[in-house]
């Protein structure tokens, strides 16, 4: 597949004439809706002949995606296929290790990962009533012998009930007092559960160094749990936020360096590298404290370009795309992925010989971003 970027006067019959494709197969491919606009900057992916996953793949890779139970069933239908594992989001606890299930019944994503040859995967997350992490119940659990049994014996139980195929330990925000603790429990954990052939995979915030400071970083040792887990997941992104600047989610630069600090304590073969599947929409001024950005799709967010009539940039630095508009009189500057930076990081996967990717989420299809991972890699 190649990669065009959109020109002035361009429109999705002239691109196709170009390369001798369809304007259906373009529509398709980038999700682009009747009466198929399109913005100057846009990066449209080609189909240019070979399917995907075809002859034009680099290597193996594994693609593992998380999801809530309350996903469109379509869009797990179209995802599955280019799935490795579906991380199911997620299993809380109690401080006295009773295993808390969905508020959504997730037997149907089971179901259908079953169905594409997907691996299920359970997500366990410290999320507390108001659905933010708790340190404070992963403190009670890693600190109590008996509540950290019975907690490793609830997952035990409910993956041999339901069909797991994986766990995955979601924990932020651990305490640095509790940091070694963490790292054994994830060790007690793995070994309880390959006794069943279930793998064991966490969760990494994306640290630089060992001694980074900072609550998200403190409580994760890089190295211990990379002995202690099967597989790992660097979680590179949310430089830019919900409650921070204006920035892109996932700058190039910076999970360059996430890379190269993890991989001098985690063997590259565990290593899965997180892709962010989404963007955000600030209004400006930045106020801190007070600001907040806007949630948005990749696909929705050039439908912002289009209404506004603006063009898409990008950043050579962060390889990421951006924009400015107005809107009410404010202006708004939105930061979102598209398949220039989704495939500078996908590159990563061959340099370091990572295991593959791991993405944060696939509650909204970015078909896309499937078609050029599955073009670049067999998924295994």
């Amino acid at each position: 597949m190649q990669i065009y970027i959109v020109e002035p006067g361009d429109t999705i019959d002239r691109i196709a004439a170009l390369y001798g494709v369809t304007p259906e197969e373009i529509s398709y491919v980038n999700q682009i809706p009747a009466p198929y606009r399109l913005a100057v900057g846009q990066a449209v992916l080609i189909p240019t002949g070979e399917d995907a996953g075809g002859a034009g793949a680099e290597r193996a890779a594994t693609s593992n995606g998380y999801a809530y139970p309350f996903i469109s069933p379509w869009v797990l239908r179209q995802t599955l296929p280019y799935l490795s594992s579906l991380y199911v989001f997620s299993y809380g606890f109690t401080g006295t290790g009773e295993l808390i299930p969905p508020a959504v019944s997730d037997e149907w994503l089971i179901r259908e990962a079953y169905q594409y040859a997907t691996a299920p995967v359970l997500v366990l997350t410290p999320l507390g009533a108001d659905g933010k992490f708790n340190n404070n119940l992963i403190h009670a659990v890693v600190n109590d012998e008996a509540a950290e049994e019975n907690l490793i014996e609830n997952i035990r139980i409910t993956v041999l009930e339901k069909g797991f195929q994986g766990v995955d330990v979601d924990f932020e925000y651990i305490l640095a007092e509790d940091r070694d603790l963490f790292t054994r429990f994830v060790g007690e954990l793995r070994e309880s559960m390959n006794r069943l052939g279930i793998t064991v995979s966490v969760a990494l915030a994306p640290k630089t160094s060992a001694d980074q400071p900072g609550l998200l970083y403190e409580g994760k040792d890089y190295r211990g749990l990379g002995e202690a887990a099967d597989e790992v997941l660097l979680m590179t992104y949310e430089w830019g936020y919900t409650y921070g600047p204006a920035m892109a989610v996932a700058p190039l630069n910076k999970v360059r360096q996430v890379v190269e600090y993890a991989l001098t304590e985690i063997p590259a073969e565990k290593i899965h590298l997180g892709i962010p599947n989404y963007g955000y929409d600030w209004t400006l001024p930045y106020v801190r404290g007070e600001s907040r950005a806007v949630t948005i799709g990749n696909i929705e967010a050039v439908q912002i370009a289009i209404e506004n009539s603006v063009p898409i940039r990008f950043d050579e630095t962060a390889r990421s795309p951006f924009f400015l508009y107005q809107r009410d009189g404010r202006e708004h500057e939105v930061w979102f992925e598209d398949v220039r930076s989704m495939r500078d990081k996908f590159n990563l996967v061959t340099e370091y010989n990572l295991r593959g990717i791991g993405v944060w989420q696939i509650m909204r299809l970015y078909r896309p971003m499937w078609l050029l991972y599955t073009d670049m890699y067999y998924v295994v």
